[in-house]
């Protein structure tokens, strides 16, 4: 099963395809797990595949697209970037800036961008490669500097684009490329002007208005939660990194079905550690509180290495416990 981590790893590092993953849910291969970048199926569908069910006797498997660590590519550094930058961290992102003027390029440093390229935009973006998990968000200064943005990044693979300006402005900038040569489809596919529609006026409601659209466009690509910058660090740790005997024991958590109103989505994780601590969450109270228990008999006894259990928040149990809503969760645990 570490094997299967560490091909992980390598794979969440490298820009290119999406990320599929299997595990075997029952019978005698259960825990295993294999990688593989295009759908058997070929539909984008995260859960249990309908022709490997149980009901036509094969086993169980449970599927799902991995995404990597989100990336979040501003083009600009003025003012609305900075509380996008804010929320970019906050929601998970790995944020880079490129801004061609000095004083912006320390704002946004300041800001605490993971990355800052102070540079022309052209040269910034010919160092981002994109990938199916890189975030464009174009804020420039002006629409000469939009347009060559724009234009470098249609030639990139992305999961999103935006930019900001008024219709005017966005419109001059769509024309301008048209007549480069882009065609008109991939033009009117960019979120521009950018974000939702709550009538933003200060940078930070047009940033909580950008970063909206971003959740919303993320949510619905049917992705996992995927593994965060701070769980692949914890799984990866290295014995010499720790304190001699500190290194604990791990069992990693994945919600593998749900029905009801649980509250985190199938492929959410948490990775649990043998003193009782965590990192990410799969919805908390009572489900969570559950499957830390149950991670901590596995990580005790060493047994078993993995296993499928179900919490079962009905209305009657979800009462008892204080909570507005119940619903019902498979979750996988398996040691790492």
């Amino acid at each position: 099963m570490n094997g299967f981590y560490t091909e992980l790893k390598k794979e969440l590092e490298a820009a290119g395809d999406d990320i599929w993953a299997e595990t075997i849910l029952t019978g005698e291969h259960a825990g295993e797990k294999r990688l593989f970048h295009t759908c058997p199926d070929k539909k984008e569908r995260a859960g249990y595949p309908e022709e490997v069910s149980g009901k036509t006797g094969h086993p169980a498997i449970f599927r799902e697209r991995i995404g990597r660590i989100p990336k979040l590519v501003i083009c600009g550094g003025g003012h609305v970037s900075i509380p996008i930058i804010h929320m970019g961290k906050m929601l998970g992102f790995r944020v880079t800036v490129i801004e061609d003027r000095p004083k912006f390029a320390d704002h946004a440093r300041a800001a605490g961008a993971d990355s800052v390229i102070c540079e022309s935009f052209a040269g910034g973006l010919a160092q981002i490669q994109g990938d199916s998990d890189s975030w464009f968000i174009i804020v420039t200064r002006g629409h000469r500097y939009d347009q060559e943005c724009l234009e470098a990044i249609l030639k990139k693979r992305r999961a999103y684009v935006g930019m900001m300006g008024s219709r005017r402005r966005v419109a001059i900038v769509k024309d301008q490329l048209e007549k480069r040569g882009i065609n008109r489809e991939i033009l009117d596919a960019v979120h521009a002007p950018i974000g939702l529609k709550i009538k933003a006026e200060t940078p930070e409601e047009i940033a909580v208005s950008v970063m909206a659209e971003i959740i919303q466009a993320r949510n619905s690509r049917g992705k996992s939660a995927g593994y965060s910058e701070e769980m692949l660090a914890c799984i990866f740790e290295r014995e010499d990194d720790r304190q001699e005997g500190a290194r604990q024991k791990k069992v990693l958590s994945t919600i593998i079905s749900r029905k009801g109103s649980a509250p985190r989505g199938i492929g959410t994780k948490m990775l649990i550690l043998e003193d009782g601590s965590t990192i990410d969450t799969i919805g908390g109270g009572c489900v969570e509180s559950e499957i830390i228990q149950k991670a901590l008999v596995m990580m005790r006894t060493d047994t078993p290495q993995f296993q499928v259990c179900t919490v079962d928040m009905t209305a009657d149990a979800a009462e008892d416990e204080g909570m507005v809503c119940g619903g019902v969760v498979e979750v996988m645990l398996e040691r790492i």
